[in-house]
């Protein structure tokens, strides 16, 4: 499947005359993942298998069969500067094991296009947009975004497009994605700390960290299991941590 390019001012054109809502599902969730210049195409693909792999575990699947409708709906997009933000594969709707795998074969097809430094206000704009410019009406919405960074580069202010979101209903959690020397970072920034102060929110929101390869895919389906579940599991606090041992 060819990857959907859809810059942010198309977006939000399509918004001024939504279509009506035809597929209900439990969730409706943004999978909105960081494409910006500090992640290379080894982390690019990292984190796509990571999704791929979490989608399709029996564990994730099982929550799926748990909601009340049995089927979620899902995109995944990748961000970059103002004018980058591309949906790597379109509204899916999740129900099984088939179309979960199906979603996963579109998304490690699909070549890289988001390119640029960070914008993540234009990220969460397009992702807000993506939740009114379909044909899908989730009894909950959610904006999961990843990064390595809680800069922003232009654009959408921050602060602006996180109020609309949540102004709307949408949830955002976080994925912060660790490293030794991201984005030129200090090495003792609180990365969790800033998402949950700055880009996530709404009720139940959540940030978790991933730090290491072999840890990537497990934060990702714990993060999975959370959003689809609806609220955090017990003892998970606003902020949580899934962290490999230091290398």
């Amino acid at each position: 499947m060819r990857p959907m390019i859809v810059p942010l001012l198309a977006l939000l054109a399509m918004t001024a005359n939504p279509a009506a809502a035809t597929e209900p599902v439990d969730l409706e969730l943004v999978l909105l993942a960081d494409a910006s210049r500090s992640i290379d195409d080894v982390e690019i693909r990292l984190q796509r298998q990571g999704y791929a792999a979490a989608i399709a575990h029996p564990d994730v699947l099982a929550a799926i069969r748990g909601g009340f409708l049995q089927r979620i709906a899902v995109t995944y997009v990748e961000w970059g500067e103002a004018t980058s933000q591309e949906v790597v594969v379109p509204w899916t709707i999740i129900d099984g094991l088939e179309s979960a795998q199906a979603f996963g074969r579109d998304l490690m097809a699909a070549p890289r296009i988001a390119h640029g430094t960070n914008a993540i206000g234009s990220a969460l704009a397009a992702a807000h947009a993506l939740t009114l410019a379909n044909e899908i009406e989730g009894t909950r919405r959610v904006i999961d975004f990843s990064g390595d960074s809680s800069y922003s580069a232009g654009g959408v202010p921050v602060a602006q497009a996180r109020a609309a979101a949540l102004s709307a209903g949408i949830v955002i959690n976080g994925l912060a994605i660790l490293c030794d020397d991201c984005s030129g970072r200090p090495a003792d920034y609180d990365l969790e700390g800033a998402f949950a102060a700055l880009i996530t929110g709404g009720p139940g929101s959540f940030v978790i960290t991933a730090d290491g390869d072999q840890r990537f895919a497990e934060a990702v389906r714990r993060k999975l299991l959370l959003e689809i579940a609806g609220a955090p599991a017990p003892g998970l606090e606003s902020v949580a941590s899934v962290q490999q041992p230091p290398r």
